[in-house]
Order: structure tokens, then C-alpha cells, then sequence
């Protein structure tokens, strides 16, 4: 297998110092944490860089006006949390696979005199396992928990078990406090959310966690608009899990959003093109990318997923034209490892990206998630390896495939990503629009090729230095693109020959 340069600070997480005691823990100072994980180095490093978490700005934004709130994300390489002054709270949002890191953050300032608050996905599917590393856990809506919280640790009376539900209002969330954040470290600090939950119910997916109840939710379209505006950036993340679950809102949220004149990615379902003209509201409005989870080309692997309301994949080459044809570039989500996957599925599937001409994709190995139909399928079926949740990344493979074996598995998922990110491949998959071609080239080899820049540019907090000049010259180039878009006849829209280069894929 290809060796590929992984540096240490892109693998292991900053020391923790444990000589060190503070003088006094400061009373009524939060510290909100994201830890730290590793990056696979067969993927590109800029895409941890991409948007921030909205999950500890929210709670920031939730956080009572007598207590002073600091963020610290040991992704952007800046070493360990600061510890001086000593925080008297510290919230950790724990996912699966930083669940070890986070235990051991919490642990470290506990020792020190800290009172620790876990939450986070991780938190809902395995509460029995968290509980055991902190003062109070926050199961479900952690917006509405904190206050209650932070109350509760003022008043001296302080649960171990919190739960709320997601059948709340969403409109009366607060917006996120952006001004926290390290702005200079991310391409854009505005990832957005209009939508919660999702129609769909995959097997592999944490959404279908038994322990985990999230009814579909969208927002009102004109304060997604000005939580856009507020931000002040060109370009905005969409971090739903399908923007595109709800036709009509999306419809409206189109509408609210093109006078903006800004431009925005988003994860959608592939039935969005059931209705051609919604793609086209979707580019007319900003949208220059769409996050796809295609998961797989085959029909029995998408039955046994239960993603519903999901084209047959004898469908999907026509559907991508659709995208294209109104200058929205594609980044297509593949799941390698499903049961009726055989050695040969590498192949084919990046000798369809490359047919397709999808400007990016993005791999995973499949992987159950605990709590979920597939992880009970596998652990009844006695087909996990471990329960190491650190490499339940989608990168390692940590259960016996049905048709390969568990080395073939990850060496195929390592060989698509090194033929995507190929010179050959990038340049197979260029605009069939020659005056594109540049852009996306520039783009293809700074984002896939370029690791050894990502790592400085983190480190030295240039990413948005070197990024945000690059989205304002897209931005701008898009603008003029739905000019020319909105006064093509809609039946004669297979003629649009400009497509603009997102800077999120």
C-alpha cells in the first residue's frame, strides 16, 4: 500500500500537562471544548477546516449573560486548551470516534477542581459509558439544557443526568456566538442549519440511534436569511443532513436567499431533481454545491440501507447532469464495504465518478455506529472486530465484510481516494466548459493534492487569508453566472454552458 505523509500533529493530540495545578478555578467561566481527532491522511486535510462546529457556538449563545464563555478546537493546531484563567465549567461535545479524547479532557480537569459537562452524539447512543467521565451528562437538546445547567451548578445542585427532546420550537433557539470563534482558521465561519432531523431512517446512519428522536424540524426562511447576512461572509455551509427533505421550504428558503447575492453548499438527497426547476431556484439563489449521498451503484445494497425516496441508480448519471446543467458542482458521498459489495466495487465506482465528471468525492468504510440497525445486525451476527469507537472514523474497517476481506476493504477505500486526488483522474473530471477549466484545476489541486499546505496553513491560522480571496472571486463569477442563468428559458436550460467552481467541494 502507498505510504502517505501523516504528520504527528495530524495524528496525536496535544500533551495534556499533568504537573500542572492552578491557583483557584474562576468562578463563573465556561470553557466550551471540541477535541481533538485524527485526520486520515488519504483524504484531504482542508476539509477540518472547512466550517466550524455549530453544536458549542449554539450552546455559547444559550449561555446565562453572568457567566464569560471561551471556545477552544484542538483541530486547528494551536496545542492543548488553555487552563489559565482555570474555567469552573468546561462543556466537551463528544462524538464516536474523539470519545476517548474527550474522556480524557474531562478527566484532566476534573482533577484540576473543574466541573465537566459531556454531550454530543456519542453522549445520546452510549449515556452509560459518558456518565462515567463527567460531573453531568446532556442527553438531547443541549440548547435547551445548558441554562438549566449552569443554573443548577450556581444553586449547588448539580444532576447527573440531563434529557431534553427536539420537539421545541426551533425558531426560538438563539443564533450562534460567532464571536468566539478563531475567524482567520476556517474558510467561512457561517455554517448555517435551516432544517433538523431527516426523512430518511438508514440503517447505518447515528440518525437511526433507538436512543436518538428527532422529528423533522425546519426553521423560518427569513431569519436563516439574516443569521446569513449577521455573518458577513460570501460564502455559507449548510450543515442539515438533507436541506433538500422538504421541497416546498427549500423552495422558500431559495427565494429569501437570492437577494442575498452570496453563494452556499449544502448536503441534499438526490430526489431534489425529481423537479428540475427546484435545482434551478437552488442556483439562482447561490447554491454552487451540493454535498450527494449516493452511498452505493447498487439497487440491493440501497434496498437493504432503507434510504428512502432515493432514485434507483440507473438513475443517478441523468440526475447529476441536472445539477450540472445549472452550474451546481457535485461531491458524491460513496459507502464501500454493504453485503453485496464484491473486490470489483472500487473500480467501478471511480470509473463512474469519472464518467460522470463529479468534481469531488468523498469515501467512506462502512461502519455501525453503536445503537444503531446495522451495529445490532452485526454485533447478533458476531461480526465485529472491536469495539475501539477510535476507529470508528469510516476510514478503518472494524467488522467481517460479507464478500471481501477486511484488508481488501480498506486498501480499496484507500486506493479510490488515491485515483481521485490523481492527476489523471482530476483532469478526466474537468468542466466540459473550457473557460472552467482553470478555476477548477486550481481548485481541485489546492483542496485534494495539497496536505503539506494544509498542515501550515492551520498551524499558522492562514486558512482564510489564502481562502476567502478565492470565494470572493467565485462569489462574484457566480453572480454573473445566474444573471445569465435567470434569462434562459427554462426549457432550454441544457444549453447553460458556465459553471462556476464552488469552494466547498
Amino acid at each position: 500500500m502507498k505510504t502517505y505523509w501523516h504528520p504527528k500533529q495530524m495524528q496525536i493530540a496535544p500533551e495534556l500537562h499533568p504537573a500542572f495545578r492552578p491557583e483557584r478555578v474562576e468562578r463563573h467561566i465556561v470553557l466550551l471544548l471540541n477535541p481533538f481527532y485524527p485526520k486520515d491522511p488519504r483524504a484531504s486535510f482542508g476539509k477540518h477546516v472547512l466550517t466550524p462546529t455549530l453544536a458549542l457556538t449554539s450552546l455559547a449563545a444559550a449561555t446565562p449573560p453572568e457567566w464569560e464563555v471561551r471556545y477552544w478546537d484542538e483541530n486547528l493546531l494551536q496545542g492543548p486548551p488553555p487552563c489559565e484563567p482555570f474555567p469552573q465549567v468546561v462543556g466537551i461535545t463528544v462524538h464516536l470516534t474523539f470519545a476517548k479524547r474527550a474522556h480524557a479532557l474531562a478527566e484532566w480537569y476534573r482533577a484540576r477542581g473543574a466541573i465537566v459537562i459531556l454531550g454530543g452524539l456519542h453522549v445520546q447512543s452510549c449515556p452509560d459509558e459518558a456518565v462515567r467521565h463527567a460531573d453531568a451528562i446532556a442527553i438531547g437538546n443541549g440548547v435547551i439544557l445548558w441554562p438549566q445547567i449552569l443554573r443548577d451548578i450556581d444553586r449547588n445542585c448539580l444532576q447527573k443526568v440531563y434529557r431534553a427532546g427536539y420537539e421545541n420550537s426551533f425558531d426560538a433557539e438563539p443564533f450562534p456566538m460567532r464571536d468566539l470563534l478563531p475567524r482567520r482558521s476556517f474558510l467561512t465561519t457561517t455554517s448555517l442549519i435551516a432544517t433538523r432531523g431527516c426523512k430518511n431512517r438508514c440503517t447505518f446512519c447515528y440518525l437511526a440511534t433507538s436512543k436518538i428522536r428527532m422529528p423533522y424540524r425546519c426553521r423560518r426562511v427569513r431569519q436563516v436569511a439574516l443569521e446569513f447576512v449577521m455573518d458577513d461572509q460570501p460564502y455559507a455551509v449548510f450543515t442539515d443532513n438533507n436541506l433538500g427533505s422538504d421541497p416546498e421550504y427549500l423552495r422558500q428558503l431559495c427565494q429569501a436567499l437570492r437577494p442575498l447575492e452570496k453563494i452556499w453548499s449544502a448536503a441534499v438527497s438526490l430526489d431534489v431533481t425529481d423537479d428540475p426547476s427546484l435545482v434551478r431556484e437552488m442556483a439562482l439563489a447561490g447554491c454552487t454545491g451540493v454535498f450527494v449521498g449516493f452511498e452505493t451503484l447498487s439497487n440491493e445494497n440501497l434496498h437493504e440501507t432503507n434510504k428512502k425516496n432515493t432514485p434507483a441508480p440507473k438513475e443517478y448519471s441523468r440526475r447529476v447532469d441536472i445539477f450540472h446543467q445549472n452550474g451546481i458542482q457535485v461531491n458524491g458521498s460513496f459507502v464501500f464495504g454493504f453485503d453485496h459489495d464484491t473486490p470489483e466495487v472500487f473500480e467501478q465506482t471511480a470509473d463512474w465518478i469519472e464518467r460522470n465528471r463529479l468534481e469531488c468525492a468523498t469515501f467512506h468504510i462502512l461502519t455501525p455506529y453503536p445503537g444503531t440497525p446495522l451495529f445490532r445486525q452485526f454485533e447478533q451476527e458476531g461480526r465485529l472486530l472491536h469495539k475501539n469507537w477510535e476507529l470508528y472514523d469510516t476510514a478503518h474497517v472494524v467488522f467481517r465484510p460479507k464478500l471481501m476481506s477486511a484488508e481488501t476493504l480498506e486498501e480499496g477505500y484507500g486506493w479510490c481516494y488515491q485515483r481521485l486526488f490523481s492527476h489523471r483522474s482530476i483532469w478526466r473530471r474537468r468542466p466540459q466548459d473550457v473557460k472552467a477549466i482553470a478555476p477548477y484545476l486550481a481548485m481541485s489541486y489546492l483542496y485534494k493534492r495539497s496536505n503539506w499546505l494544509w498542515k501550515f496553513l492551520i498551524e499558522h491560522q492562514l486558512t482564510a487569508l489564502v481562502w476567502r480571496p478565492i470565494v470572493e472571486w467565485t462569489r462574484r463569477r457566480h453572480v454573473k453566472f445566474r444573471r445569465q442563468l435567470a434569462s434562459t428559458p427554462k426549457i432550454a436550460q441544457e444549453q447553460t454552458v458556465i459553471v462556476p467552481v464552488s469552494p466547498g467541494v
